[in-house]
């Protein structure tokens, strides 16, 4: 009975769950160091002494350089890999990076906002550059048909594991006398080096268990790899353009808009709320509640994919989205933060996750680095300019309620391009493509 609950959710095979744990792993850094924790840290203590609104702009731009950074390398990096056979091994290293900046974080002090800035831009390359070779393992690991479901159980431990060390860090934080530690900045240090543990410590199963798939072959001189993988890079480009790769090209524009507001949303969501008043207790607590309530949600969007489709399910969530931008302008209350992380929590996780498994179908799985790469490119440039807009309005205006309704934009833009993709079209596509690559 346990194993048929295990397969229903993708989980049955100690590979696949060894892959899902890896969400479990890294969601530390999202909810703790990108969502909760450090904006806060970052607004009270680490921009102290700079004029009012500072946090806000300088968190927003931070952001903006991390995701250019990893925006830039990670097409090449995702084809390297893929023509080396590596996509474990590259993992690897931008967990350690992601790791070593995590704890660098420990460091902050008062007025440390330019260090503090570069510890997490060196965290986030390392957070979203595994990512690349993470997600691309998915289409490796999933038994046929059930990529849906376990990406979707990816992202519920993920909300579960980055929970319950996040309600760890707050109980540090608001009771750190529990903890054998007095009031002052240590506690909040201190989470930051919990979640440098927590992530390489779950990161232990995923380079145990799942298998390095076979490396595709080089195009040009197979002793230059990184040479190679730019020749690739540009084919793939050409690719692109070409009536093969239509529906995929199409699906990639329309992530990186809808793609932008959510990842916005994510970042900057306590920064707003700080901005505008709400105690630090309700902007921590409302996204524990986020983290909870998504896991049964996360899990839930699987099925519901199953029923509805990938395209009806992801236009559910966006849908969900479009209404929370609206709310957001109107927030008067601390409750009413609380309850749009509730929204948030019941579309967030299972929008990702089957935007993922989507994209995974749409490309040849012995490629999934390379094209995982640029989906990256679309998912970071699409981040570049969300925080970016946020902290352009809101500089000029004043009014950071003005700039969370902004984002509407991205998500009814992408919505209305998501309709255009023929999935039928393009998975047929990418079994077409894996057929030529084996001679087949």
């Amino acid at each position: 009975m346990f194993k048929q609950r295990l397969a229903a959710f993708g989980l049955d095979r100690p590979e696949a769950r060894a892959w899902a744990l890896y969400d479990w792993a890294n969601s530390a850094f999202s909810t703790t160091i990108i969502a909760a924790v450090l904006p806060v840290y970052y607004g009270q203590v680490a921009t102290a002494g700079l004029p009012e609104g500072s946090g806000l702009t300088y968190w927003s731009y931070t952001n903006s350089v991390a995701l250019l950074v990893v925006a830039l390398v990670s097409p090449l990096l995702g084809a390297t890999a893929d023509l080396l056979g590596a996509k474990k091994r590259f993992l690897a290293s931008f967990v350690a990076i992601g790791v070593t900046g995590t704890a660098a974080l420990y460091f902050v002090r008062e007025g440390d906002w330019l260090f503090a800035s570069s510890a997490f831009i060196v965290g986030f390359i390392g957070f979203a550059g595994a990512n690349v070779f993470y997600d691309s393992l998915l289409s490796h690991v999933a038994p046929k048909g059930m990529a849906d479901r376990l990406s979707s159980s990816g992202y519920a431990l993920g909300y579960l594991g980055g929970g319950l060390l996040l309600v760890i860090n707050v109980a540090m934080i608001l009771r750190p006398g529990a903890f054998g530690l007095q009031d002052g900045s240590l506690p909040t240090r201190l989470t930051f080096l919990t979640v440098a543990v927590w992530w390489a410590i779950f990161t232990v199963p995923i380079m145990r268990r799942v298998s390095e798939p076979k490396p595709v072959a080089a195009i040009g001189d197979p002793r230059s790899p990184i040479k190679a993988s730019a020749r690739r890079i540009r084919m793939t480009l050409a690719e692109l353009g070409t009536p093969r790769y239509r529906q995929l090209m199409i699906f990639l524009i329309a992530f990186w808009m809808y793609g932008d507001g959510i990842g916005t949303i994510i970042k900057l969501a306590t920064s707003f709320g700080e901005d505008i008043g709400l105690g630090r207790e309700h902007l921590i607590g409302a996204l524990v509640l986020t983290q909870f309530v998504g896991v049964p949600f996360a899990l839930l969007f699987g099925p519901l994919t199953t029923r509805l489709g990938q395209k009806r399910a992801i236009t559910l969530g966006l849908f969900v989205y479009v209404l929370i931008s609206i709310a957001a302008y109107f927030i008067q209350h601390a409750w009413h933060f609380w309850a749009l992380a509730l929204a948030v929590a019941t579309v967030q996780g299972g929008t990702q996750a089957v935007s993922r498994s989507l994209f995974s179908d749409l490309v040849p799985a012995s490629r999934s680095s390379e094209f995982f790469g640029f989906f990256s490119v679309m998912n970071k440039f699409a981040g570049i300019l969300g925080p970016l807009l946020v902290g352009a309005v809101n500089q000029l205006s004043g009014n950071s309620r003005l700039s969370i309704l902004s984002l509407i934009v991205f998500f009814i833009g992408g919505l209305l391009v998501l309709r255009q993709v023929d999935v039928d079209a393009g998975k047929a596509a990418a079994l077409a493509a894996d057929a030529e690559s084996r001679g087949g």
